[in-house]
């Protein structure tokens, strides 16, 4: 359960990479605060596992699969959840994203454009396509998930960092364009944080040792240190935030 309290009674929450780690997590949290979740992934039986657990808690919970690289795939799976809502979407989570570990010297393009494709591409038409039900209703809020690595040069994370940047810079872009229609747009940009996908990587004592030393805080994050950031942009009382950032990173780009 997570520690951060908010009410999102009745609010539609939509949140892509909701199968695990970050994503999952975020959906839960959404589902605890009495917030009817949409959530999205690309994996079946994630999805199936997210809306058995939200369920036993009593929440409204609808998932449908979708591969954000593909735009086509983005725009039915909108429409899907918009059927379910009422045509009502007023939280986006961009959460889905993915990353192989490869120096610059070796990546190849087919490994460029699908961490590009998922991470850019992916957040630019789901947002494109909220957004586009959001605007008749004057109202929206939408939180990207970046990283740290957005800020920051580190090893092995080429197109991770690429796209993460250009996330950031894209996001402002959309806070400019969608101002006037009252929808906030910003980022959360975490450290690294303790998921299925990353628990592999701090098997490595050394990696997990740099890790830890590239942080003030000296510590390792959990997806319930994301939660708080994104239920304050999600909320009322980000009202007059958009187009910023904000670093969940135990410090690490202060030093």
């Amino acid at each position: 359960m997570s520690k951060v309290k908010v009410d999102f009674s009745g609010k539609v929450a939509l949140v892509t990479g909701a199968g695990k780690g970050i994503g999952k997590g975020i959906a839960l949290a959404f589902a605890e605060t009495g917030a009817r979740v949409a959530g999205v992934s690309r994996t079946a039986s994630d999805l199936e596992a997210l809306e058995k657990e939200i369920k036993a808690m009593g929440g409204d919970c609808f998932t449908t699969t979708c591969d954000v690289s593909n735009v086509s795939q983005i725009y039915e799976m909108v429409d899907k959840v918009a059927a379910w809502s009422g045509d009502r979407i007023d939280i986006l989570v961009n959460c889905a994203g993915v990353n192989k570990l490869t120096r610059m010297i070796d990546i190849t393009e087919e490994e460029w454009d699908r961490i590009i494709n998922i991470n850019l591409k992916g957040t630019a038409f789901t947002s494109q396509a909220v957004a586009k039900k959001m605007i008749p209703k004057k109202a929206g809020k939408i939180i990207n998930l970046t990283s740290q690595m957005a800020f920051i040069g580190w090893y092995d994370r080429g197109a991770y960092c690429a796209s993460k940047g250009g996330v950031t810079q894209l996001t402002k872009v959309l806070a400019v364009e969608w101002a006037e229609h009252n929808i906030q747009v910003n980022c959360v940009a975490p450290t690294f944080i303790k998921t299925p996908l990353t628990e592999p990587m701090f098997e490595n004592k050394e990696f997990k040792e740099a890790v830890i030393r590239s942080s003030p805080m000296g510590k390792i994050g959990t997806p319930d240190d994301v939660v708080g950031a994104v239920f304050y942009l999600a909320s009322d009382s980000a009202n007059l935030v958009t187009g910023s950032s904000i670093l969940v990173d135990g410090g690490w780009t202060a030093w």
